[in-house]
């Protein structure tokens, strides 16, 4: 018998798998963030810190899953979803 392959999970589980590994999409600041933490509070997988000194929200790219919650719940839509620059 094949042994399974394991799924995403998120920290509290007991896979160690990052979830940007599968992610098509992340998040990316375009625009004016007010240093509001709606998106640290939301994030599921808490793939977003912040940088208190320059106030700016920072986004662990190994741990996002990609899901856009960041992006809906920012009031200043200053996060957009996009998908990810390959480096050549």
């Amino acid at each position: 018998m094949k042994e399974p392959i394991p799924g995403p999970v998120s920290k509290a589980g007991t896979i160690p798998i990052k979830m940007g590994s599968w992610s098509t999409i992340k998040p990316v600041l375009k625009g004016k963030c007010t240093f509001c933490l709606l998106c640290w509070i939301f994030c599921p997988e808490g793939a977003i810190s912040q940088d208190e000194e320059s106030r700016k929200v920072l986004f662990n790219y190994e741990e996002c899953k990609g899901c856009g919650i960041c992006a809906h719940e920012c009031p200043t839509k200053a996060i957009e979803m996009a998908e990810p620059v390959k480096e050549k």
